[in-house]
């Protein structure tokens, strides 16, 4: 099949809308990996939730958004595919590994604020004092919710021979 219907007057696309369309799949594509992963883990009830139940119906969430993402590509008008560019892909996993690499070894108040620097040159319209305003609050913000609101046990900073528990 193919996806484009040739009229009297020329060719039309069926897929109105690329980018809709790529980024509705992409989704699907993403959501059905996450709840596949989580096929290992119990998702209980609602009186007692598991360890799968948020994530696998946030991802259900997000890939029936990608399914009306890729519906409406073929109804409405919209962008054409854009060029790709590496940058922000690249620098936002750079941030993850990042974290995932300092977080036990000089804790939160080290990791997230590399982290988020790290992803923010992601883009090419980065304005340095922004991203660092951007970061500080981000960074006490979290380790409010998570140590304070939520209890997490969270290393905050560790320095050789001292960890700072709050």
């Amino acid at each position: 099949m193919s996806l484009l219907n040739k009229g009297g007057d020329g060719i039309h696309p069926v897929i109105r809308s690329p980018q809709n369309f790529v980024a509705g799949a992409f989704l699907i594509v993403a959501a059905a990996f996450v709840v596949w992963m989580l096929s290992g883990l119990s998702q209980g009830t609602l009186r007692t939730m598991g360890p799968a139940m948020v994530p696998r119906w946030t991802a259900v969430g997000i890939g029936l958004g990608g399914a009306v993402l890729v519906v409406l590509s073929f109804l409405k008008e919209g962008e054409a595919l854009e060029r790709w560019h590496l940058r922000g892909p690249i620098f936002v996993l750079a941030s993850l590994v990042i974290f995932a690499a300092t977080i036990r070894s000089v804790g939160f108040l080290v990791a997230a604020p590399l982290s988020m620097l790290t992803a923010g040159f992601g883009s090419r319209e980065v304005r340095p004092l922004e991203l660092v305003i951007f970061t500080v609050a981000m960074t006490v913000f979290c380790a409010v919710v998570f140590r304070v609101l939520l209890n997490q046990p969270l290393p905050m900073l560790v320095l050789p021979a001292l960890s700072i528990q709050f």
